[in-house]
């Protein structure tokens, strides 16, 4: 009798342990009625730099933003494909140019205030070059000239073909930028006078409030944010 009170004990142990695992599973599940998110711009204001910059030199181009380098890139067999995805699949770019046909001709990263590791440069360095896939990593204080970039990505026939036409398009595109950069600096100006004037002198006025891991205005720093390095 004492084994199968014991026997019966265990089996209505185990039954009330899948019932509260399976209750639990499905609550973790639900969608909630209040999403715990709220919008925020898609690149910082040292990235909307580039960005602005890379939409006018490379005017014949598609500019894509933030995409996942999984997305363009496959195994080259099926063994281990899912560990190579889920390894890579939070590696991103800032901005990815691709052409009409959606090919993609190289990625750029724009390091955050507290830069991008060497480690990370790296290994996206070698991960794209192994592709044919250009990298480069882009200061918007000391961006390089408007041809050397058309060249790298497009070849050189390509950012010299039709000179005059293109040299005229460069100069217009060289005055608007100049105009453009001056007039956000100015903005800028204006924005964080008034700002350090109407906010107290307290920790909670900075930006000691974001999340660790998560940079203001932007995402989380890719690869650098993770727990452990990859290595080669």
């Amino acid at each position: 009798m004492l084994i199968i009170a014991f026997l019966l004990g265990l089996a209505l142990g185990a039954a009330l342990l899948f019932w509260y695992n399976r209750s639990h599973q499905h609550r973790r599940h639900k969608m909630p009625a209040q999403w715990p998110l709220h919008k925020r711009p898609l690149a910082n204001n040292r990235e909307k730099r580039v960005w602005v910059w890379l939409a006018k030199v490379m005017f014949d181009q598609q500019i894509m933003v933030k995409l996942p380098i999984t997305r363009f890139t496959a195994p080259t067999s099926g063994a281990n494909a899912r560990h190579w995805y889920q390894l890579l699949n939070g590696v991103y770019c800032s901005f990815t140019v691709c052409n009409l046909e959606g090919e993609v001709l190289g990625c750029i990263d724009v390091p955050g205030p507290r830069g991008l590791s060497m480690s990370n440069q790296t290994l996206k360095h070698a991960l794209l070059t192994q592709c044919g896939i250009h990298y480069l990593v882009l200061d918007p204080d000391a961006l390089p000239h408007l041809v050397e970039i058309r060249t790298m990505f497009l070849g050189e026939h390509a950012a010299h073909s039709n000179a005059q036409p293109l040299g005229s398009h460069f100069r217009d595109v060289s005055e608007n930028l100049h105009a453009t950069v001056d007039r956000q600096r100015q903005g800028k100006s204006n924005a964080a006078a008034q700002l350090d004037a109407s906010l107290p002198n307290t920790p909670e006025g900075g930006e000691n409030h974001i999340n660790p891991g998560w940079e203001h205005n932007s995402f989380v720093t890719p690869l650098d944010s993770r727990s452990a390095d990859l290595r080669r």
